[in-house]
């Protein structure tokens, strides 16, 4: 690793956005590729935020924090990554279903999957059936279905069924998780994955497209 990396990595475990963003900054200067930043500084932070908050040493407000700090270092890469043609770990739509305006927990999944080299794109909350199979149309690998509420778990099976009954259901692997959301569930509805929590969502979405 690179002397310069070492600072990216402790400032995304701190959530410190000026340090993650000023360690981006000099290693770009000393002319380390943007690839070689995000492989060897930010993804394996993101991954060590993970194991912290699975240990029970991480809170969500310190996930958050890291997440921040690495999205703002990952939005001065972007552009960097895009012309030296890089390509994302594979792509996530995420959306929280019909009925429900809940998105930390959405939001936070998103911020990890960026950091473990995804591309998201992120439908926000309220989002209807229709868009989500619009998405799958236009191709994604996997599909993130969020539920806060109780009520709008049958939202999360309408979804899934309506991808079915538009012969898309092949297209793309769907994983669901929130509050309310249970593996048994998850595979009642049919669902191919369950992410507890924002870290295991990482670990889900590589393995279903593994």
């Amino acid at each position: 690793m690179s002397e310069k990396l070492p600072s990216i990595y402790d400032g995304i475990l701190l959530g410190e956005v000026d340090t993650v963003c000023e360690g981006v900054d000099k290693a770009l200067d000393d002319n380390i590729p943007a690839d070689e930043i995000l492989r060897d500084g930010m993804i394996p932070a993101m991954d060590e935020v993970g194991l912290l908050f699975e240990g029970g040493e991480y809170f969500i407000p310190d996930m958050l924090l890291a997440a921040r700090a690495m999205k703002e270092g990952l939005a001065i890469l972007e552009p960097l990554l895009v012309r030296s043609g890089v390509k994302s770990v594979g792509k996530v739509v995420l959306g929280t279903v019909s009925g429900d305006m809940h998105d930390i927990g959405k939001n936070l999944v998103g911020m990890m999957l960026q950091g473990a080299g995804f591309a998201v794109q992120d439908l926000g909350v309220d989002v209807d059936p229709e868009q989500f199979v619009t998405a799958v149309q236009k191709g994604v690998d996997v599909l993130g279905l969020s539920a806060m509420l109780t009520t709008t778990l049958p939202s999360m099976e309408n979804v899934i069924n309506t991808i079915e009954e538009a012969g898309l259901r092949s297209h793309a692997r769907i994983m669901v998780g929130g509050a309310p959301v249970t593996a048994e569930y998850a595979q009642q509805i049919g669902a191919d994955g369950y992410m507890p929590d924002a870290s295991q969502a990482v670990t889900l979405a590589k393995s279903l497209i593994g």
